[in-house]
Protein backbone atom coordinates (compact mmCIF):
# COMPACT_ATOMS: atom_id res chain seq x y z
CA UNK A 1 0.00 0.00 0.00
CA UNK A 2 2.67 2.52 0.99
CA UNK A 3 4.86 2.16 -2.19
CA UNK A 4 1.74 2.32 -4.25
CA UNK A 5 0.53 5.78 -2.80
CA UNK A 6 3.90 6.87 -3.13
CA UNK A 7 4.01 5.78 -6.29
CA UNK A 8 1.03 7.15 -7.57
CA UNK A 9 2.27 10.94 -5.82
CA UNK A 10 5.30 10.93 -7.67
CA UNK A 11 4.18 10.14 -11.16
CA UNK A 12 0.90 12.89 -10.26
CA UNK A 13 4.19 15.18 -9.31
CA UNK A 14 5.81 14.11 -12.62
CA UNK A 15 2.94 14.67 -15.56
CA UNK A 16 1.87 18.07 -13.19
CA UNK A 17 -0.65 17.37 -10.84
CA UNK A 18 -1.17 20.24 -8.28
CA UNK A 19 0.83 19.07 -4.92
CA UNK A 20 -2.02 18.96 -2.80
CA UNK A 21 -3.88 17.04 -5.24
CA UNK A 22 -1.46 14.54 -6.31
CA UNK A 23 -0.70 13.65 -2.27
CA UNK A 24 -5.19 13.48 -1.95
CA UNK A 25 -5.29 11.79 -4.52
CA UNK A 26 -2.73 9.00 -3.56
CA UNK A 27 -4.27 8.96 -0.11
CA UNK A 28 -7.73 7.94 -1.49
CA UNK A 29 -6.29 5.40 -4.12
CA UNK A 30 -4.54 3.89 -0.74
CA UNK A 31 -8.07 3.80 1.10
CA UNK A 32 -9.75 2.50 -1.88
CA UNK A 33 -7.20 -0.22 -2.96
CA UNK A 34 -5.99 -1.80 0.26
CA UNK A 35 -7.88 -1.08 3.22
CA UNK A 36 -11.37 -1.72 4.51
CA UNK A 37 -11.89 1.65 6.03
CA UNK A 38 -15.25 3.60 4.27
CA UNK A 39 -14.28 6.77 2.19
CA UNK A 40 -15.74 8.70 5.29
CA UNK A 41 -12.44 8.47 6.95
CA UNK A 42 -10.94 10.76 4.04
CA UNK A 43 -13.40 13.22 5.42
CA UNK A 44 -13.02 12.63 9.24
CA UNK A 45 -9.04 12.98 9.02
CA UNK A 46 -9.21 15.73 6.72
CA UNK A 47 -11.57 17.93 9.29
CA UNK A 48 -9.37 16.86 12.16
CA UNK A 49 -6.35 17.98 10.59
CA UNK A 50 -7.64 21.42 9.84
CA UNK A 51 -9.38 21.45 13.47
CA UNK A 52 -6.41 22.77 15.46
CA UNK A 53 -6.28 26.60 16.85
CA UNK A 54 -2.84 27.52 15.76
CA UNK A 55 -3.79 26.51 11.99
CA UNK A 56 -6.17 30.03 12.19
CA UNK A 57 -2.50 31.59 12.61
CA UNK A 58 -1.72 31.16 8.45
CA UNK A 59 -4.48 32.99 7.13
CA UNK A 60 -4.60 35.95 9.12
CA UNK A 61 -0.27 36.39 8.78
CA UNK A 62 -1.16 36.51 4.83
CA UNK A 63 -3.47 38.86 5.73
CA UNK A 64 -1.35 40.81 7.57
CA UNK A 65 1.11 40.91 4.43
CA UNK A 66 -1.79 41.87 2.04
CA UNK A 67 -2.74 44.53 3.55
CA UNK A 68 0.96 46.12 4.83
CA UNK A 69 1.78 45.66 0.98
CA UNK A 70 -1.02 47.83 -0.12
CA UNK A 71 -1.29 50.49 3.05
CA UNK A 72 2.17 51.81 2.24
CA UNK A 73 3.90 50.05 5.33
CA UNK A 74 5.99 47.83 2.51
CA UNK A 75 7.10 51.08 0.72
CA UNK A 76 8.41 53.18 4.33
CA UNK A 77 10.32 49.79 5.00
CA UNK A 78 12.23 49.78 2.07
CA UNK A 79 12.83 53.39 2.60
CA UNK A 80 14.03 52.84 6.07
CA UNK A 81 16.41 49.83 5.09
CA UNK A 82 17.62 52.10 2.34
CA UNK A 83 18.89 54.94 4.33
CA UNK A 84 20.68 52.37 6.15
CA UNK A 85 22.58 50.16 3.83
CA UNK A 86 22.13 52.13 0.75
CA UNK A 87 24.54 54.60 0.29
CA UNK A 88 27.31 52.43 -0.11
CA UNK A 89 27.92 50.45 -3.61
CA UNK A 90 25.51 47.35 -4.18
CA UNK A 91 23.55 49.30 -1.28
CA UNK A 92 20.44 48.96 -3.11
CA UNK A 93 20.46 44.99 -3.34
CA UNK A 94 21.55 45.14 0.57
CA UNK A 95 18.28 46.68 0.95
CA UNK A 96 16.15 44.30 -0.97
CA UNK A 97 17.68 41.72 1.68
CA UNK A 98 17.63 43.56 4.96
CA UNK A 99 13.37 44.97 3.86
CA UNK A 100 12.77 41.33 3.49
CA UNK A 101 14.23 40.32 6.62
CA UNK A 102 12.17 43.12 8.46
CA UNK A 103 8.70 42.50 6.29
CA UNK A 104 9.54 38.73 7.36
CA UNK A 105 9.24 39.11 10.81
CA UNK A 106 5.58 40.48 10.05
CA UNK A 107 4.23 38.18 7.67
CA UNK A 108 5.84 34.60 8.13
CA UNK A 109 5.23 34.08 4.58
CA UNK A 110 8.02 33.86 1.85
CA UNK A 111 5.09 34.00 -1.09
CA UNK A 112 3.53 37.24 0.57
CA UNK A 113 7.40 39.06 1.13
CA UNK A 114 7.97 38.23 -2.14
CA UNK A 115 5.13 39.87 -3.94
CA UNK A 116 4.77 42.73 -1.45
CA UNK A 117 8.37 43.61 -1.41
CA UNK A 118 9.25 42.50 -5.28
CA UNK A 119 6.96 44.53 -6.48
CA UNK A 120 8.99 48.27 -5.22
CA UNK A 121 12.38 46.50 -5.25
CA UNK A 122 12.82 44.58 -8.25
CA UNK A 123 11.85 47.30 -10.51
CA UNK A 124 14.16 49.80 -8.56
CA UNK A 125 17.16 47.56 -9.33
CA UNK A 126 16.57 47.44 -12.73
CA UNK A 127 16.09 51.09 -12.98
CA UNK A 128 20.09 51.18 -11.56
CA UNK A 129 21.37 49.17 -14.17
CA UNK A 130 21.16 45.68 -12.30
CA UNK A 131 20.02 42.58 -14.66
CA UNK A 132 16.87 41.93 -14.75
CA UNK A 133 17.57 38.18 -14.15
CA UNK A 134 19.61 39.18 -10.56
CA UNK A 135 16.44 41.41 -9.31
CA UNK A 136 14.48 38.70 -9.68
CA UNK A 137 17.05 35.72 -8.23
CA UNK A 138 17.88 38.26 -5.46
CA UNK A 139 13.91 38.74 -4.47
CA UNK A 140 13.27 35.27 -4.81
CA UNK A 141 16.30 34.42 -2.13
CA UNK A 142 16.00 37.36 0.11
CA UNK A 143 11.69 36.49 0.23
CA UNK A 144 12.98 33.19 1.85
CA UNK A 145 13.93 34.91 5.44
CA UNK A 146 10.41 35.21 5.74
CA UNK A 147 10.13 31.30 6.62
CA UNK A 148 12.93 31.56 9.04
CA UNK A 149 12.68 34.75 10.53
CA UNK A 150 9.63 34.18 13.43
CA UNK A 151 6.80 34.67 13.39
CA UNK A 152 7.65 31.73 10.27
CA UNK A 153 4.29 29.68 9.25
CA UNK A 154 6.59 26.49 8.32
CA UNK A 155 7.51 26.87 11.82
CA UNK A 156 3.82 27.28 13.18
CA UNK A 157 3.30 23.49 10.76
CA UNK A 158 6.04 21.62 12.02
CA UNK A 159 4.61 22.80 15.63
CA UNK A 160 1.69 21.29 15.19
CA UNK A 161 2.89 18.07 13.48
CA UNK A 162 5.88 17.23 16.08
CA UNK A 163 4.14 18.85 19.78
CA UNK A 164 6.89 21.07 19.81
CA UNK A 165 6.46 24.70 21.31
CA UNK A 166 5.70 27.13 18.68
CA UNK A 167 7.32 30.22 20.41
CA UNK A 168 10.19 28.15 21.28
CA UNK A 169 10.40 27.61 17.53
CA UNK A 170 9.94 31.36 16.82
CA UNK A 171 12.91 32.00 18.77
CA UNK A 172 15.07 29.94 17.63
CA UNK A 173 14.54 31.33 13.86
CA UNK A 174 16.00 34.66 15.09
CA UNK A 175 19.55 34.23 14.54
CA UNK A 176 19.74 31.24 11.46
CA UNK A 177 17.39 34.09 9.64
CA UNK A 178 20.04 36.88 10.96
CA UNK A 179 22.82 34.70 9.78
CA UNK A 180 21.55 34.15 6.36
CA UNK A 181 20.62 38.28 5.88
CA UNK A 182 24.16 38.57 6.47
CA UNK A 183 25.81 36.35 4.41
CA UNK A 184 23.33 37.35 1.38
CA UNK A 185 24.59 41.12 2.18
CA UNK A 186 28.17 40.46 2.09
CA UNK A 187 27.73 38.27 -0.96
CA UNK A 188 26.15 40.95 -2.87
CA UNK A 189 28.24 43.65 -1.88
CA UNK A 190 31.45 42.51 -2.97
CA UNK A 191 29.31 40.49 -6.46
CA UNK A 192 28.85 44.11 -6.95
CA UNK A 193 32.07 45.84 -6.50
CA UNK A 194 33.34 43.10 -8.90
CA UNK A 195 31.07 43.92 -11.39
CA UNK A 196 30.40 47.37 -11.33
CA UNK A 197 27.07 47.82 -10.43
CA UNK A 198 25.42 49.87 -8.33
CA UNK A 199 27.94 52.87 -8.10
CA UNK A 200 24.67 55.27 -8.15
CA UNK A 201 22.53 53.29 -5.40
CA UNK A 202 22.23 55.95 -3.07
CA UNK A 203 21.12 58.46 -5.13
CA UNK A 204 17.82 59.51 -3.29
CA UNK A 205 17.81 58.13 -0.33
CA UNK A 206 16.33 59.59 2.75
CA UNK A 207 18.36 60.65 5.79
CA UNK A 208 18.27 58.34 8.64
CA UNK A 209 16.41 59.91 11.03
CA UNK A 210 14.09 61.23 7.92
CA UNK A 211 13.21 57.85 6.64
CA UNK A 212 12.97 56.36 10.65
CA UNK A 213 9.72 58.98 11.02
CA UNK A 214 8.31 57.45 7.90
CA UNK A 215 8.53 54.05 9.08
CA UNK A 216 7.95 54.37 12.63
CA UNK A 217 4.84 52.34 12.38
CA UNK A 218 5.87 50.40 10.40
CA UNK A 219 8.76 49.31 12.66
CA UNK A 220 6.75 49.47 15.80
CA UNK A 221 4.86 46.61 13.92
CA UNK A 222 6.92 43.75 14.78
CA UNK A 223 7.23 44.60 18.31
CA UNK A 224 3.71 44.79 18.87
CA UNK A 225 3.41 41.30 17.29
CA UNK A 226 6.69 39.96 18.64
CA UNK A 227 6.41 41.21 22.14
CA UNK A 228 2.54 39.98 22.62
CA UNK A 229 3.93 35.94 22.15
CA UNK A 230 7.02 36.38 24.29
CA UNK A 231 5.44 38.99 26.71
CA UNK A 232 3.05 35.86 27.14
CA UNK A 233 0.17 37.94 26.23
CA UNK A 234 -0.96 36.12 23.15
CA UNK A 235 -0.51 33.32 21.58
CA UNK A 236 1.27 33.23 18.35
CA UNK A 237 -2.55 32.97 17.00
CA UNK A 238 -3.80 35.93 18.62
CA UNK A 239 -0.80 37.61 17.31
CA UNK A 240 -1.47 37.45 14.19
CA UNK A 241 -5.14 38.87 14.95
CA UNK A 242 -3.58 41.84 15.84
CA UNK A 243 -1.09 42.30 13.18
CA UNK A 244 -4.38 42.21 10.76
CA UNK A 245 -5.96 44.74 13.20
CA UNK A 246 -2.98 46.91 12.83
CA UNK A 247 -2.32 46.91 9.91
CA UNK A 248 -5.69 48.27 9.06
CA UNK A 249 -5.23 51.03 11.40
CA UNK A 250 -2.18 51.91 10.18
CA UNK A 251 -2.90 51.85 6.91
CA UNK A 252 -6.31 53.38 6.82
CA UNK A 253 -6.28 56.39 9.53
CA UNK A 254 -2.27 56.50 9.81
CA UNK A 255 -0.84 56.31 6.42
CA UNK A 256 -4.10 56.87 4.78
CA UNK A 257 -3.30 54.95 1.63
CA UNK A 258 -6.04 51.91 2.32
CA UNK A 259 -9.49 52.30 1.61
CA UNK A 260 -12.05 50.45 2.58
CA UNK A 261 -12.62 49.88 -1.35
CA UNK A 262 -9.35 47.71 -1.14
CA UNK A 263 -10.26 45.66 1.66
CA UNK A 264 -12.21 42.97 -1.15
CA UNK A 265 -9.59 42.51 -3.31
CA UNK A 266 -7.05 42.37 -0.31
CA UNK A 267 -9.74 39.50 1.38
CA UNK A 268 -9.72 37.72 -2.02
CA UNK A 269 -6.02 37.18 -2.61
CA UNK A 270 -5.64 36.60 1.34
CA UNK A 271 -8.42 34.17 0.83
CA UNK A 272 -7.33 32.29 -2.09
CA UNK A 273 -3.57 31.65 -0.75
CA UNK A 274 -4.78 30.37 2.40
CA UNK A 275 -7.02 28.35 0.98
CA UNK A 276 -3.87 26.64 -0.91
CA UNK A 277 -2.00 26.66 1.88
CA UNK A 278 -4.22 24.62 3.74
CA UNK A 279 -5.80 22.23 1.17
CA UNK A 280 -2.23 21.00 0.94
CA UNK A 281 -2.39 20.56 4.70
CA UNK A 282 -5.41 18.66 4.54
CA UNK A 283 -4.24 16.33 2.12
CA UNK A 284 -0.79 15.57 3.38
CA UNK A 285 -2.51 14.92 6.85
CA UNK A 286 -4.48 11.70 5.44
CA UNK A 287 -1.97 10.57 3.51
CA UNK A 288 0.56 10.87 6.98
CA UNK A 289 -2.49 9.06 8.97
CA UNK A 290 -2.73 6.37 6.27
CA UNK A 291 1.12 5.82 6.64
CA UNK A 292 1.25 6.37 10.19
CA UNK A 293 -1.45 3.05 10.12
CA UNK A 294 0.86 1.37 8.24
CA UNK A 295 3.76 1.64 10.67
CA UNK A 296 5.81 3.75 8.31
CA UNK A 297 6.73 6.17 10.71
CA UNK A 298 8.29 3.82 13.50
CA UNK A 299 10.02 1.73 10.75
CA UNK A 300 11.60 4.81 9.04
CA UNK A 301 12.92 6.28 12.41
CA UNK A 302 14.28 2.53 13.47
CA UNK A 303 15.82 2.35 10.04
CA UNK A 304 17.15 5.85 10.45
CA UNK A 305 18.71 5.34 14.11
CA UNK A 306 20.49 1.99 12.65
CA UNK A 307 21.83 3.62 9.77
CA UNK A 308 23.12 6.84 10.90
CA UNK A 309 25.20 5.62 14.30
CA UNK A 310 25.58 8.98 15.66
CA UNK A 311 23.50 12.66 15.63
CA UNK A 312 25.92 14.50 13.30
CA UNK A 313 26.02 11.48 10.51
CA UNK A 314 22.04 11.56 10.82
CA UNK A 315 21.58 15.35 10.13
CA UNK A 316 23.80 15.20 7.18
CA UNK A 317 21.72 12.54 5.60
CA UNK A 318 18.74 14.33 6.85
CA UNK A 319 19.98 17.63 5.17
CA UNK A 320 20.79 15.79 1.73
CA UNK A 321 17.27 13.80 1.73
CA UNK A 322 15.14 17.36 2.57
CA UNK A 323 17.41 18.92 0.23
CA UNK A 324 16.09 16.48 -2.18
CA UNK A 325 13.15 16.36 -1.35
CA UNK A 326 12.45 20.30 -1.39
CA UNK A 327 13.48 20.41 -4.79
CA UNK A 328 10.07 18.36 -5.78
CA UNK A 329 7.54 18.79 -2.87
CA UNK A 330 5.99 22.10 -1.20
CA UNK A 331 7.40 23.40 1.81
CA UNK A 332 4.21 22.68 3.83
CA UNK A 333 3.27 19.55 2.48
CA UNK A 334 7.28 18.54 3.51
CA UNK A 335 6.54 19.30 6.95
CA UNK A 336 3.20 17.63 7.86
CA UNK A 337 4.45 14.39 6.31
CA UNK A 338 8.09 14.30 7.05
CA UNK A 339 8.27 16.13 10.30
CA UNK A 340 6.93 13.27 12.82
CA UNK A 341 8.91 10.87 10.85
CA UNK A 342 12.02 12.62 11.51
CA UNK A 343 11.79 14.21 14.39
CA UNK A 344 11.24 10.94 16.13
CA UNK A 345 14.41 9.19 14.92
CA UNK A 346 15.81 12.56 15.70
CA UNK A 347 15.22 12.15 19.21
CA UNK A 348 16.11 9.25 19.90
CA UNK A 349 19.47 10.14 18.85
CA UNK A 350 19.45 13.09 21.20
CA UNK A 351 19.27 15.76 18.83
CA UNK A 352 16.73 18.69 20.20
CA UNK A 353 13.42 18.98 18.88
CA UNK A 354 13.75 22.50 18.32
CA UNK A 355 17.04 22.47 17.29
CA UNK A 356 16.16 19.81 14.63
CA UNK A 357 13.13 21.57 13.37
CA UNK A 358 14.58 25.03 12.56
CA UNK A 359 17.31 23.00 10.38
CA UNK A 360 14.46 21.60 8.73
CA UNK A 361 12.63 24.51 8.35
CA UNK A 362 15.97 26.61 7.19
CA UNK A 363 16.45 22.96 4.71
CA UNK A 364 13.58 22.89 3.00
CA UNK A 365 13.38 26.87 2.50
CA UNK A 366 15.55 26.08 -0.17
CA UNK A 367 13.17 24.60 -1.73
CA UNK A 368 11.39 27.45 -2.44
CA UNK A 369 14.22 28.92 -4.81
CA UNK A 370 15.33 25.47 -6.09
CA UNK A 371 14.19 24.40 -9.62
CA UNK A 372 11.86 22.65 -10.84
CA UNK A 373 8.81 23.74 -8.78
CA UNK A 374 10.43 26.56 -6.13
CA UNK A 375 7.56 28.73 -5.57
CA UNK A 376 8.89 32.20 -4.87
CA UNK A 377 10.93 31.59 -8.33
CA UNK A 378 7.64 31.62 -10.12
CA UNK A 379 6.44 34.72 -7.89
CA UNK A 380 9.78 36.75 -8.85
CA UNK A 381 9.54 36.07 -11.91
CA UNK A 382 6.36 37.25 -12.47
CA UNK A 383 6.60 40.51 -10.57
CA UNK A 384 10.31 40.70 -13.12
CA UNK A 385 8.29 39.80 -16.04
CA UNK A 386 11.62 37.19 -17.02
CA UNK A 387 11.73 33.51 -17.38
CA UNK A 388 12.94 31.60 -14.59
CA UNK A 389 15.71 30.90 -17.24
CA UNK A 390 17.25 34.39 -16.61
CA UNK A 391 17.71 33.70 -12.87
CA UNK A 392 19.65 30.56 -13.03
CA UNK A 393 23.38 32.27 -13.34
CA UNK A 394 22.43 34.30 -10.49
CA UNK A 395 20.48 31.86 -8.53
CA UNK A 396 23.32 29.12 -7.82
CA UNK A 397 25.21 31.70 -5.91
CA UNK A 398 22.48 32.40 -3.50
CA UNK A 399 21.90 28.49 -3.07
CA UNK A 400 25.80 27.69 -2.15
CA UNK A 401 25.83 30.76 0.23
CA UNK A 402 22.46 29.62 2.16
CA UNK A 403 23.98 25.82 2.02
CA UNK A 404 27.08 27.09 3.80
CA UNK A 405 24.73 28.87 6.49
CA UNK A 406 22.87 25.86 6.53
CA UNK A 407 25.77 24.14 7.83
CA UNK A 408 26.77 26.28 10.25
CA UNK A 409 22.75 26.36 11.54
CA UNK A 410 23.06 22.27 11.58
CA UNK A 411 26.48 21.59 13.54
CA UNK A 412 26.72 24.78 15.82
CA UNK A 413 23.19 24.42 17.66
CA UNK A 414 23.75 26.75 19.86
CA UNK A 415 22.67 28.78 16.97
CA UNK A 416 19.73 27.96 17.69
CA UNK A 417 19.17 26.99 21.12
CA UNK A 418 20.91 29.79 22.60
CA UNK A 419 17.61 31.95 22.84
CA UNK A 420 14.88 29.20 23.40
CA UNK A 421 17.07 27.89 26.64
CA UNK A 422 17.17 31.47 27.96
CA UNK A 423 14.12 32.37 28.21
CA UNK A 424 11.68 29.36 28.04
CA UNK A 425 14.46 26.18 30.05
Amino acid sequence: MTSAMLGVMLVGFAIGIPVAVAIGLAAIIGIEGWTRFPLIVAAQQIFVALDRFPLAAIPFFILAGNLMDVGGISRRLVEFAKSMVGGVQGGLPATCIVTCMIFAAISGSSVATTFAIGTIMIPALVRHGYPIGFAAALQATAAELGVIIPPSIPMILYGVATQVSIPELFLAGFVPGALVAMALVGTVLVWCRIQGWGKHDGDGRLPFLAALRQAGFALLMPVVVLGGIYGGVTTPTEASVVAVFYAVLVGMFLHRELSWRDLYPILRKSVISSSVILFIIACAALFSYLLNRQGVPDAAAAWLVETFDNGNSFLFGVNVFLFIVGMFVETSASIIVLAPILADAAQRLGIDGVHFGTVMVVNLALGMITPPFGVNLFAAAQVAGCGIEAMMRYLFVFIAVILCCLMLITYMPALTTALPTLFFR
